[in-house]
């Protein structure tokens, strides 16, 4: 969430962003619903300050006049805050309802559209390869190589389910490492954080749409199962599985205070990613573009309180994600995202496409955003300025460093032979062992 401070003074700018970013978010209301906030918290205050000074003067009455007086001065006070404070816990409710959704201002070089429609291409890097013959999808050549089973994962795992194997497994694993490899050469803090979280890791960091989880709306798995706490008794906590390791590394330092010295902290996580897909019903229903559980390498940068130096930290991670991609040697394109293909936390998004001759398009491999303090307002995580001794509210940001699935679909897309073989990048050969998957 952003500072209701700033909505206050910049209505109309909070207006637009929310227009431009599709978002359903009443600021009038919001404001009003403030201002009854503040109003009725001011009487809490009040009233709670005079109760103190009733009972101060309880210990100092000399008289039964006097102390009866101020228990009937006590019950009126006690009156008013039983029906105060109610009504506060039911404005702030709706405050809270309504913030929730606020979007974060965009950048002014963010381009203003409706959908992914609208997203720009701002780079290119490398050549479309070119084949004597009709290029296969990695469905085809999955099974050619006996790397992928679609239709045995489908009936263990169910739709979207799948199975790696033999080389595929080498391969997966191999870019997971090369990846790790990579970050830790440029000064990333390596994690294998927890997949399994609690409510406010996920809420904190924005992957619900609202202040509680909707399983019909938000694309992320909740556990049924119930557990014991370390003293045996029923944990009331809510578990779900992360879509990725961002919101349990951004949780890592929740409701701590760092310092500006500590900033920027890079932070690298290796996880096992589950998503639920829901708002992707009937796309990409065929092959391993959309699958429900994967592996990934994530970045995320935990920042100083300053827009330039965030701008050139996200550049810095999108370097890194293009490097790994020319280093494989797969085509891609950098897309700025709009603003109605951003998330309401987002004040800059770009991602990295990579080329898919057998679907013949360019699929997303990558993205990289910046949150500003959205994030950290809910995560509660702050750090003290060096010079001043201010507190302020981290900037975080992250970025796709490698997932599986869809690299994995484009090494065996633009790297297929005739024969159905696939030549392994080279950056990768030392983790398969060989330079060129065969057919069986």
């Amino acid at each position: 969430m952003i500072d209701i401070q700033y909505i206050r003074e910049n209505a109309e700018e909070v207006k637009l962003a929310a227009h431009n970013k599709n978002i359903d978010v009443n600021i009038d209301k919001l404001l009003e619903v403030d201002k009854e906030r503040v109003k009725l918290l001011q009487e809490i205050e009040e009233l709670n300050s005079l109760k103190n000074d009733v009972n101060d003067l309880m210990k100092e009455a000399k008289t039964s006049e006097d102390r009866a007086e101020l228990i009937v001065k006590g019950k009126e006070i006690k009156s008013q805050l039983e029906i105060k404070e109610p009504q506060y816990f039911q404005v702030k409710k709706s405050f809270e309802e309504l913030m929730i959704k606020v979007p974060t201002v965009p950048a002014e070089d963010v381009p203003v559209g409706k959908s992914d429609t609208d997203n720009v291409e701002i780079g290119k890097w490398g050549k479309l390869p070119k084949f004597s013959f009709t290029p296969r999808t990695h469905l085809e050549i999955g099974k050619i190589l006996d790397v992928l089973d679609m239709d045995r994962g489908a009936k263990v795992g169910g739709y979207r389910g799948y199975y790696l194997k033999n080389e595929g497994v080498l391969l997966v694993m191999g870019l997971m490492q090369y990846a790790l490899q990579k970050m830790v050469s440029r000064g990333y803090t390596l994690m294998i954080p927890p997949t399994l979280v609690k409510e406010f890791v996920l809420k904190g960091s924005g992957y619900f749409k609202g202040v509680e989880y909707d399983g019909g709306v938000d694309e992320v798995y909740q556990v049924a199962t119930s557990e014991k706490d370390a003293d045996g008794s029923a944990s009331k906590d809510k578990k779900f599985l992360v879509g990725t390791a961002e919101p349990s590394l951004l949780a890592y330092y929740a409701d701590e205070i760092l310092k500006e010295e500590q900033l920027p902290m890079k932070l690298c996580g290796y996880s096992q990613c589950y998503r639920s897909e829901i708002g992707s019903y009937g796309k990409d229903t065929k092959g391993m573009y959309r699958v429900h559980e994967f592996m990934k390498v994530e970045q995320v940068v935990i920042a100083s309180a300053d827009k330039k130096s965030a701008d050139s930290l996200q550049q810095e991670m999108i370097d890194i994600s293009k490097e790994m991609h020319e280093e494989l040697g797969l085509p891609y394109r950098q897309l700025s995202i709009c603003t109605g293909d951003m998330s309401a936390g987002k004040y800059r998004a770009f991602d990295i496409e990579a080329w898919l001759p057998g679907m013949d398009r360019y699929g997303e491999t990558g993205s990289a955003s910046n949150f500003l303090d959205w994030q950290a307002r809910r995560l509660n995580v702050k750090y003290t300025e060096k010079e001043s001794g201010a507190k302020k509210f981290v900037y975080m940001l992250n970025n796709t460093a490698l997932p599986s699935p869809r690299v994995f679909i484009a090494i065996l897309e633009n790297f297929q032979q005739e024969d159905g073989s696939v030549v392994i990048p080279e950056v990768l050969r030392s983790y398969v062992g060989k330079r060129m998957i065969v057919p069986k």
